[in-house]
C-alpha cells in the first residue's frame, strides 16, 4: 500500500505547489511510483508547474463523481515515466468535496501507487480538511517570516486535531521545509534563522530551500526546477527527495563566508 503525503502551508504565496511539484519529480526520479493530486479545488496551477495543462481532459471532481474512470483522468508526466497527475477542477467550490468520496479515491490510489502527494489549498477551510485527513505524513512549507511561521504553527495544529489519524489516537509525522531562504539577510538579522523557524514549530527540519531566481523561470516554463542540475534550489529539492525516502543527507551548507553558492552552483 503507498503512503498519503499532504504538502501543505497555514497561507498561500510561500511555494507549497511548487515544492510539491518538484519533490514528485524527485521522488519518481528515485525509483517510485508517484501520483501528484490537486485538491485546490478552483484554483489548480500544479498542472502549469508540472507543463501538463494542455493534456487536461478530466479532473479530480470528475472521478469522484462518476464521469470517468480513474485511468481516464491520471496524465503520465513526459519526462518521468513513473509520475502521475490527477487535476483539480477549475470550475468547483472546494465545498463540492466529499469526505467519504476522498477518501475511496486515495484508497484507490494507494492500491496503484507507492506515493500519493497531496496538493492542499492554503488555508484551513474544507478543503484544506479534506486534503489532511487521510494523511500518513505531512510536509509543512513556511518561508522564514513570522506571519508565515505562524500560520503554519496553527495548521500543525489542525492536522494533529481533525487527521483521521489523530481520531484514532495516532499521529501524522510532520516534517518542515523552509522555503526562500536567504542566507544573508539571516546574517544581517532580517530574515529569521532556521532555528527560530524550527523552535516554533518544534518540528523536525526535512529540507531547506535557497531563495532562487531561477524557480520563477522554471515555473514560468511548466519545467521543475530539480531537473536543473545546476541550480542550488534543485540540489535541495533532490536531497529532501532522497530524505522522504529515509536516506541520511547532509544539508547544503548555505553560509555566505564560504562562498558556496560561488564554489559549486556558479
Amino acid at each position: 500500500m503507498g503512503i498519503v503525503i499532504t504538502v501543505t502551508s497555514g497561507k498561500g504565496g510561500v511555494g507549497k505547489s511548487t515544492t510539491l511539484a518538484n519533490l514528485a519529480v524527485g521522488l519518481a526520479n528515485e525509483g517510485k511510483k508517484v501520483v501528484a493530486v490537486d485538491f485546490d479545488i478552483g484554483l489548480r496551477n500544479l498542472d502549469m508547474l508540472l507543463g501538463l495543462e494542455n493534456r487536461i481532459v478530466y479532473n479530480v471532481i470528475d472521478v469522484m463523481e462518476g464521469k470517468c474512470n480513474l485511468s481516464q483522468a491520471l496524465i503520465n508526466d513526459k519526462h518521468s515515466k513513473s509520475l502521475y497527475f490527477l487535476p483539480a477542477s477549475q470550475t468547483n467550490d472546494k465545498n463540492i468535496l466529499d469526505k467519504q468520496k476522498v477518501k475511496e479515491l486515495i484508497e484507490t490510489l494507494k492500491k496503484e501507487f507507492d506515493i500519493i502527494l497531496l496538493d492542499s489549498p492554503a488555508g484551513i477551510e474544507g478543503g484544506f480538511e479534506h486534503a489532511i485527513a487521510f494523511a500518513d505524513r505531512a510536509l509543512i512549507i513556511s518561508t522564514p517570516d513570522v506571519s508565515s511561521v505562524r500560520d503554519a504553527d496553527r495548521v500543525i495544529g489542525i492536522i494533529d486535531a481533525k487527521s483521521e489519524k489523530a481520531q484514532k489516537g495516532e499521529e501524522v509525522e510532520k516534517h518542515v521545509i523552509i522555503n526562500r531562504i536567504k542566507p544573508e539577510m539571516v546574517e544581517r538579522g532580517d530574515m529569521l534563522s532556521i532555528d527560530d523557524v524550527l523552535n516554533i514549530l518544534a518540528l523536525p527540519l526535512i529540507g531547506v530551500v535557497p531563495d532562487c531566481e531561477k524557480v520563477i523561470s522554471s515555473t514560468n516554463l511548466g519545467d521543475p526546477i530539480i531537473r536543473d542540475m545546476k541550480a542550488l534550489s534543485g540540489e535541495a529539492y533532490r536531497r529532501i527527495s532522497k530524505r522522504i525516502l529515509g536516506e541520511d543527507v547532509e544539508f547544503l551548507d548555505l553560509s555566505v563566508k564560504k562562498g558556496f553558492f560561488k564554489r559549486m552552483f556558479a
